[in-house]
């Protein structure tokens, strides 16, 4: 009987632990910062079928105008506008269809409460690919007011002065 070998664990299984997943924005909705006083931001996974995936991954998806809704326990995101991929053809997806957003059932029953409660809406700002999968980030927001967004313009305005300032002095 020949002597037992010892087990060594895989190459790539050691190189992996130590690897960051692929990370790269897509979709950034640069308005909702300013439109609205964010909360809290929840990571959520989306739903898409073989055409849309293909054509976020290529940089063809815009969230400017959209939302998410909890409609019957689960959420969903609005006015998401995906290009139809151009080797779709006749099998292309709906370029403005209700896309599902992946969470745990406890985090959409608790957000559900906060939009409910407090008056709150869901705003998407910014979509990702991380690893192999479409990501988004959801934030709970109240929306500001028009003359709370003046004054977060004057505010930055200041800040930039004082910073040119410094940058002369210095």
């Amino acid at each position: 009987m020949p002597p037992k070998r010892k087990k060594k664990p895989p190459k790539a299984a050691a190189q992996t632990a130590e690897r960051q997943p692929y990370f790269r924005t897509v979709a950034d909705n640069r308005r909702a910062r300013f439109d609205y006083d964010l909360m809290e931001r929840v990571e959520a996974g989306l739903a898409l079928t073989g055409t849309e995936i293909k054509s976020v991954r290529a940089g063809q998806a815009n969230i400017r105008d959209a939302y998410a809704q909890i409609r019957g326990g689960e959420m969903w995101l609005q006015n998401m506008h995906v290009a139809p991929w151009s080797g779709g053809g006749p099998w292309n997806h709906e370029p403005m269809r209700p896309r599902r957003l992946l969470l745990h059932r406890r985090e959409i029953d608790r957000l559900s409460r906060q939009v409910l409660q407090k008056g709150l809406t869901l705003v998407p700002l910014r979509l990702y690919i991380k690893g192999h999968h479409a990501k988004v980030e959801v934030a709970l927001a109240k929306g500001r007011r028009h003359y709370d967004k003046r004054q977060a313009i004057m505010r930055r305005e200041t800040e930039r002065e004082i910073g040119r300032a410094m940058r002369r002095d210095a």
